[in-house]
């Protein structure tokens, strides 16, 4: 589930959460914020593998102190207080489920991470690597296999994207790729990485536009296209460009659940679909 589909009270209970973040991250070094990052990841995982666990601090018909108590009881030591205090605001909210507790955690966790980005005006840089690498895996299909295995050891997995990815991306980066090779929670690889681009991007206030071409843009067609959607959505408008020779020219566009298709594949379609009516 993506966070804009939360159901109401969910969305209420993350954005108390993500305000006691912000609050927590103020006086937070690069390194506080890379800890807090990891520990709630850490409680992430540890929900996702206690079912008992993960359905009473969700419980919102028992009381909230009890559940923060619980938390802060069973966490102690184990994590900075700065984690338990974003933890100890998320678990005495209410949430419409377990698993949108979950998804909040998860998105506190990755704004941790993007925060630290953000401030060392690395923000661009980690979006455009979760964007390429999300690419490399979508035109390597074993490769995705693999770092997606249900079977296979963590360790492995992370050795992998270790080879792949060490020396040549943002700590930030690494560490979001790794967590969510480690944790997918029922997302395709690719898709994840997909979503955490676009959470890079909202946290710029800006949107994705997702760009298939036939052939390089140049940087005329580039500006000229960013500033043709930045005015047609009203804001800020970051593109994403994938080249695919299959198009046969032309481009097609993607900004959220809206598609626009100007590739000669794309009116070929359309004329089929026209004939066949």
């Amino acid at each position: 589930m993506t966070l804009h589909a939360l159901h109401a009270a969910s969305r209420d209970a993350l954005a108390a959460a993500e305000l006691r973040l912000l609050d927590v991250v103020d006086g937070v070094d690069p390194d506080g914020l890379t800890a807090l990052g990891d520990e709630l990841f850490s409680v992430v995982g540890l929900l996702a593998g206690e079912h008992g666990l993960r359905r009473v601090v969700a419980d919102a018909s028992s009381d909230p102190a009890g559940r923060e108590a619980l938390v802060r009881g069973l966490l102690a030591g184990k994590v900075g207080e700065p984690t338990l205090q974003v933890l100890a605001t998320a678990v005495t909210a209410r949430w419409s489920s377990a698993r949108e507790l979950l998804d909040g955690l998860e998105s506190l966790a990755r704004t941790a991470l993007l925060v630290r980005a953000e401030r060392e005006n690395r923000l661009d840089a980690v979006e455009d690597e979760l964007f390429r690498f999300g690419r490399i895996l979508a035109g390597q299909p074993e490769l995705e296999r693999l770092l997606s295995a249900r079977d296979g050891a963590s360790e492995a997995k992370l050795g992998l994207v270790d080879t792949l990815v060490s020396g040549k991306v943002e700590p930030v980066t690494k560490q979001l790729v790794e967590q969510l090779v480690v944790l997918p929670r029922g997302r395709r690889l690719v898709a994840g990485l997909e979503e955490l681009a676009a959470a890079a991007a909202k946290r710029r206030e800006r949107s994705v536009a997702y760009v298939r071409t036939a052939s390089p843009l140049t940087e005329q067609q580039y500006e000229r296209l960013a500033a043709t959607l930045t005015r047609v959505y009203s804001r800020p408008i970051v593109l994403h460009v994938e080249i695919d020779p299959d198009l046969g020219g032309g481009l097609v566009i993607r900004v959220g659940d809206e598609v626009i298709d100007g590739s000669a594949a794309g009116r070929l379609e359309a004329l089929r679909r026209q004939l066949a009516a």
